[in-house]
């Protein structure tokens, strides 16, 4: 029986990712910290591991026990109190995990490396928008890009059997974001910035999952991979599916100008230091909402990988609501 590791096993991408390798008859192991809940890691099959990605030589001896044929690095954060845990959490966590296989000579097939496209910043904006694809530079413009890159950058110089995928915004059950503005429109307002075209990009969280197993059996190492449902969005198409699936609740629908989100962005980022809490809109944040071309080239995915989406908005979005509702969010 082959041995997966998968970190960040809590966590909304995670949790499926566990689902997934239990289902094809891995000897499954969930990586967290001894504070993560196991809401969603409940079947008696799988084998936990406390895993410290803050020390090299703590994982060194955390990991000295075991031998694995795959790793999937789901670990990371998307949203910080402090710039300096992006770095700390998402570029030396991974540094720390890698280094420490390599101290222990683990004989992996392969290293799956979840990325993001926000690596890329706001690049091809001007109108007709153009895919972003890998050959085009990132110009990273958020602390949690720029600390992926940097991962990613690492990554490219050393010697390992690593695979890197570069999802779009990722939305399914268990995600807590966008679950934000599904809680708002049900509340009667949906509200949107920026009055330039924005053409925007989705993935649903089954299709990256597929992605990291056809990465694990096929990835060629050093390989990056967009990941989208192959489809282009305007903003209003998400909200607009929610509220059907909410029952057409009546609302307002506000669309504000690019300067107002950036002073709620600013009191959120004050807020937050103020109560010790992050918020989904903060300085961070702000890039990404601001950004107008989401639009990413998945062919090398669907040539190289055998990538095949199948999940559209149409389709996800009933799911997941459905889940919101079934679980007591909504």
């Amino acid at each position: 029986m082959e041995k997966i590791l998968i970190t960040g096993a809590s966590g909304f991408i995670g949790s499926f990712i566990v689902e997934e390798a239990l289902r094809r008859g891995f000897d499954t192991w969930a990586a967290m910290r001894r504070s993560s809940k196991k809401d969603f890691l409940t079947d008696p099959r799988i084998n936990f591991i406390e895993l410290d990605l803050s020390s090299q030589e703590r994982l060194t001896e955390q990991l000295r026990d075991h031998e694995f044929d795959y790793v999937v690095h789901a670990a990371g954060v998307t949203k910080c109190l402090d710039p300096k845990d992006f770095y700390r959490i998402n570029t030396e966590g991974t540094k720390n995990l890698v280094n420490a296989l390599l101290t222990l000579k683990m004989p992996l097939k392969r290293f799956v490396y979840i990325s993001s496209l926000s690596i890329f910043g706001a690049i091809r904006e001007k109108q007709p928008y153009e895919e972003i694809r890998e050959t085009d530079t990132p110009k990273p413009n958020t602390h949690y890009g720029r600390s992926k890159l940097e991962a990613e950058q690492w990554l490219d110089s050393i010697t390992f059997p690593y695979v890197v995928l570069r999802p779009t915004g990722v939305y399914g059950p268990r995600e807590r974001d966008y679950f934000l503005m599904a809680q708002s429109i049900k509340q009667h307002t949906d509200f949107a910035v920026g009055y330039r075209r924005q053409d925007i990009t989705f993935v649903y969280v089954l299709d990256v999952v597929q992605a990291v197993f056809l990465a694990c059996e096929r990835g060629q190492t050093g390989r990056k991979y967009f990941l989208s449902d192959g489809q282009v969005y305007q903003s209003s198409t998400f909200s607009n599916l929610i509220r059907r699936e909410l029952g057409t609740p009546w609302w307002i629908r506000v669309k504000a100008p690019i300067w107002v989100l950036r002073i709620i962005t600013f009191f959120g980022d004050k807020i937050g230091h103020l109560t010790g809490k992050i918020t989904a809109l903060n300085n961070d944040k702000y890039h990404i909402l601001k950004q107008r071309n989401w639009r990413c080239d998945i062919q090398p995915a669907i040539d190289e990988l055998g990538y095949k989406p199948q999940y559209t908005l149409e389709q996800g979005v009933p799911i997941t609501i459905q889940w919101y509702k079934d679980n007591g969010w909504l």
